[in-house]
């Protein structure tokens, strides 16, 4: 949910609009051999906190028997990927700090609303926000919601909170003292990139956070099985009724240290719930189905332009994983196959990244 449309939500400035047919193929991927890089190459060495995911094929998208998929997560599609490592777990305050006292870098939350940038992504007309409105801060979630008239209106239980950012994630009253590994959020696309060239490493496409997510369990649900029972032992979510009741069975509230829960085949941490996770991918409705039409594809890289009717001025990308916040009562979106959309101007609260790094080359 991106900055900008949380902003203009709270002001009931937002409108639906329509988006052009595009004209240019949605995908891009590499032209399909029947080889792939499965082992680590002999002589290289596995960077630090990160581990190998072997090369392989597997097929994208929910499994037939997963009865609360979403549209956009079907159909399955045969994909292709090379072998590539990825961090064992998001990237955390202390290393996304490290990064900052390196370089300088001011994050997007930390910067003032650029109006004329924001009112390229709204409804023509739009009308400018207050001043007071247009200040650095995120998107945090209201803690203490008693009641709510649905679950459609998500200004219910997010608020526009001026001054958080990843050093204050719950607003300028808080702080991550003492919360050095736990994962770093209100980083939007930008920020993670700049992360990432930082630190020589890319963001994965979702196919790759996918595939690395399913490990062994190419036919399950979740990366532990099929058995919901277990959620509360695997991931951090929320449990109870969202957003009013959480009972916290899984010991946390909020967001937890990351290596919380149990490693999956591959040996990564988090790959369920506590924070979603971006990935390198334009999000776009069509794109599963131009997928499937085109067969089997090696290493796809998402959609060449980003494509969501219900939101169709935001330039969007796929996240992954879920978070502290999804519920079995709203998204349950810490099954593997589940996605979201984020505006690439946006951060929050329940939003981190990992990092990935390709075989064969620097990143």
């Amino acid at each position: 949910m991106p900055k900008t449309y949380m902003v203009l939500v709270l002001l009931s400035l937002i409108a639906v609009g329509c988006k052009t047919e595009q004209k240019k193929p949605l995908s891009s991927a590499e032209p399909i051999v029947l080889d792939f890089i499965k082992d680590m190459p002999k002589g290289t060495e596995i960077p630090n906190e990160m581990v190998w995911i072997p090369g392989g094929e597997f097929y994208q998208g929910a499994v037939d028997h997963d009865t609360i998929a979403m549209r956009h997560e079907k159909p399955r599609h045969k994909v292709l990927l090379d072998g590539f490592f990825m961090d064992i777990h998001p990237v955390t305050n202390a290393e996304f700090k490290k990064f900052v006292e390196e370089t300088g870098y001011i994050t997007i939350a930390e910067r003032k609303v650029d109006w004329e940038e924001l009112k390229k992504q709204v409804p023509p007309g739009t009308p400018k926000p207050h001043d007071s409105i247009l200040q650095p801060g995120s998107i945090v979630f209201r803690e203490s919601v008693k009641s709510i008239a649905n679950l459609h209106d998500i200004s219910q239980w997010w608020d526009w909170k001026i001054g958080a950012n990843w050093k204050q994630p719950n607003g300028p009253s808080s702080s991550i003292n003492g919360m050095d590994n736990h994962p770093v959020v209100h980083v939007s696309y930008e920020d993670a990139l700049a992360y990432c060239n930082w630190a020589g490493k890319r963001l994965p496409t979702e196919a790759e956070w996918e595939y690395a997510a399913r490990g062994n369990n190419m036919e399950s649900i979740y990366f532990w099985g099929n058995d919901t029972n277990y959620l509360k032992d695997n991931a951090n979510t929320w449990e109870g009724q969202f957003p009013t009741t959480n009972t916290k069975a899984d010991g946390f509230e909020l967001r937890a240290p990351v290596m919380s829960f149990p490693k999956n085949d591959f040996g990564l941490y988090g790959m369920a719930g506590n924070v979603w996770e971006w990935t390198s991918d334009w999000y776009n409705v069509r794109y599963y189905n131009e997928l499937e039409k085109s067969g089997a594809v090696k290493n796809p890289r998402g959609a060449e332009e980003p494509f969501n009717p219900s939101n169709p001025y935001a330039q969007e990308k796929v996240i992954k994983g879920g978070s502290f916040l999804c519920s079995a009562s709203f998204c349950a979106s810490y099954r593997i196959s589940a996605r979201m959309q984020t505006s690439i101007d946006s951060g929050t609260e329940h939003l981190g990244f990992r990092t990935v790094k390709s075989a064969l080359n620097n990143k």
